[in-house]
């Protein structure tokens, strides 16, 4: 086949990452796989450390003027008819929209890797009738898809994947714990963008609460973003400098840090709601305690993989964090449960076999 995948988004974010293990994956099988991005942030970086060449055709920026958008749409049909593209794989809403119109006989499917991004009525009724297949990344989705009127037919539900083999070497965490300073002490981390509505404010009262039954207990919160000054500010004002620690952005040693962890939280989805950082975390063999959000309830088995919390209430974290902290033999079986479960579900080889049979039957059925 020959495949165009579309990404209108510049950052290094979960689509992005499965959208790069996605077009390797269906190269190692002999396909004709293009991808075209917004250039010039980590995504462009990360692809072509993956051999992944972006196109330089299209600019896929929302923010363009109108001439811009009209330009944008009358390339990608060029592209589409002088490349022979069989299949167009979009990812987000702009480059739905344009790949809707500019289509000249491909085929169009598109994954929701958010539930915001699925809309119902018009216009989007149109969009949605000139998409041959529809990939939802969790149940949630996809019922989502379903209430907005997408055909049952052309709608498929395809989990998340990470890399398991880079997370699945035995967990070694002494350089984290010597950098943090933390010794043996019980370590809960979470890794997200420091953004509004990623949970931090909530997990941080959770762990102050926490701290009344496990006061020798830390918190790792990996990440980068708006909010960490606010976030410090407000741990400094709480008198918790030396408990809440702030490890910026991690990438070449993120194995490293999911090991020193006693145990994974997430009390927020972000913009791709397969939530990536939780399925690290299991294939790293860590215990995960977090939101039902996202596709984290299908993802954890609550009690074998970790535990899944109702609500984001301080005491609610506490509990959960203290049932995994103060029972290590249960937390390593958790764990051990986890990574079982991520090398059985979340592989690259069974999330590029799945969507390769949807290609494959919507081109059958055109």
């Amino acid at each position: 086949m020959t495949i165009l995948q579309l990404a209108a988004n510049r950052w290094w974010t979960g689509s992005a990452d499965s959208i790069v293990t996605l077009c390797r994956g269906l190269r190692e099988r002999g396909h004709r796989v293009m991808l075209a991005m917004i250039r010039g942030d980590r995504f462009e970086a990360k692809a072509r450390e993956a051999g992944i060449e972006p196109l330089t055709a299209v600019t896929l920026e929302a923010k363009r003027s109108p001439v811009g958008i009209v330009q944008d749409v009358l390339a990608l049909g060029r592209l589409i008819g002088d490349e022979g593209v069989e299949l167009v794989h979009a990812h987000h809403s702009h480059d739905h929209w344009l790949a809707a119109v500019a289509r000249p006989r491909a085929a169009l499917v598109r994954t929701f890797h958010n539930a915001q991004g699925v809309r119902a009525g018009l216009p989007s009724a149109w969009l949605h009738a000139r998409t041959a297949g529809s990939i939802a990344v969790s149940a949630s989705i996809e019922a989502r898809c379903l209430l907005a009127g997408l055909p049952r037919e052309r709608l498929w539900h395809v989990p998340g994947v990470t890399d398991v083999a880079r997370f699945a070497g035995p967990r070694d965490g002494r350089a984290i714990r010597e950098e943090f300073k933390v010794g043996g002490t019980p370590l809960v981390g979470c890794v997200a963008r420091l953004a509004p509505k990623r949970g931090h404010a909530t997990l941080i009262a959770g762990f102050q609460e926490l701290l009344r039954q496990l006061p020798e207990a830390r918190l790792l919160l990996v990440g980068k973003g708006e909010s960490r000054s606010a976030l410090e500010a407000d741990v400094a004002t709480q008198g918790l400098a030396n408990r809440v620690l702030f490890a910026g952005y991690r990438d070449r040693d993120l194995p490293g840090v999911l090991a020193a962890l006693d145990c994974f939280v997430l009390m927020a989805a972000g913009s791709d709601e397969s939530c990536r950082a939780v399925l690290e975390a299991m294939a790293a063999g860590c215990p995960v305690v977090a939101r039902r959000v996202g596709a984290l309830p299908e993802t954890i088995v609550h009690g074998e993989t970790g535990l899944l919390l109702d609500d984001d209430r301080p005491e609610t974290i506490a509990r959960a964090l203290a049932a995994v902290l103060r029972d290590p033999g249960r937390a390593r079986a958790m764990g051990a449960a986890g990574q079982r479960r991520a090398q059985a579900e979340f592989t690259p080889a069974r999330y590029v076999d799945a969507v390769e049979r949807i290609y494959r039957t919507v081109l059958d059925r055109v």
